[in-house]
């Protein structure tokens, strides 16, 4: 009887915990379609490979020579890259914030709306120093997110990131603040917001949210040796951007 009393109340105890945990559903409903996917396209050249076949002219001696034995390495040649990242709508008319590495030497940049539409979107201003991006989208009467204010977060307190981690789009991520005003090697510049919100590529360039549904920064990096997550996120606080 004794064991099963005991049993009881670890139960209860671990069910009230779980009860005591937040919700996000409300805010993922409300603000996710405010979260675009970013995507852009360049072209870039190969490097020269090696020595290619002599200038001679077809009725030289060595001609027949250079054909048959010379390995002819092709020259530089174009390739398209495409890359994806995160954004979200600050107004309604269209503006869209994002990170600069984002659509950094980007020829097109399309931006793909929760509702699936799709838009070209102009550049109308970057920092690099910030590594913060401002598009422009050709639309109207589109949802935009609240703007919160970063320095009322505390470490410890509840964050929602909400992105396209590997083209997975309007994924929803939750964790904590770790650490605020976090300095990285050759990033002095910004304070960064460092959280344990599981944060991949693709995601760089959308918000995190507080738990009021308000945009308190811009999730920007990872610190990682795999390249995946490893628990280090950090955003940039969203004041810091505007």
């Amino acid at each position: 009887m004794r064991q099963f009393c005991l049993a009881l109340i670890l139960f209860l105890g671990s069910f009230q915990a779980f009860a005591q945990l937040p919700d996000f559903t409300d805010l993922a409903e409300k603000q996710g379609p405010a979260v675009v996917n970013v995507s852009t396209t360049s072209t870039g050249r190969t490097a020269r490979g090696g020595p290619r076949l002599p200038n001679v002219p077809e009725d030289d001696p060595f001609y027949e020579f250079f054909r048959r034995f010379m390995p002819q390495i092709p020259g530089p040649r174009e390739f398209e890259s495409q890359s994806l990242g995160s954004g979200f709508i600050i107004s309604g008319d269209g503006y869209v914030l994002t990170n600069a590495h984002v659509i950094e030497s980007a020829e097109e940049i399309t931006v793909k709306l929760n509702d699936k539409r799709e838009f070209k979107a102009k550049v109308i201003g970057t920092d690099r120093k910030t590594d913060i991006a401002l598009l422009k989208i050709d639309a109207t009467g589109l949802p935009a997110v609240k703007i919160g204010d970063p320095s009322r977060l505390k470490v410890g307190e509840w964050v929602v990131a909400i992105g396209s981690p590997f083209g997975f789009e309007s994924t929803v991520t939750a964790g904590i603040v770790s650490a605020k005003g976090r300095s990285l090697p050759q990033e002095n510049f910004v304070p960064f917001i460092q959280t344990d919100v599981a944060v991949n590529p693709g995601n760089s360039g959308g918000p995190l949210f507080n738990l009021r549904g308000e945009v308190v920064g811009i999730n920007s990096q990872i610190y990682s040796r795999t390249g995946g997550f490893m628990g280090l996120s950090f955003a940039i606080p969203i004041d810091v951007a505007m």
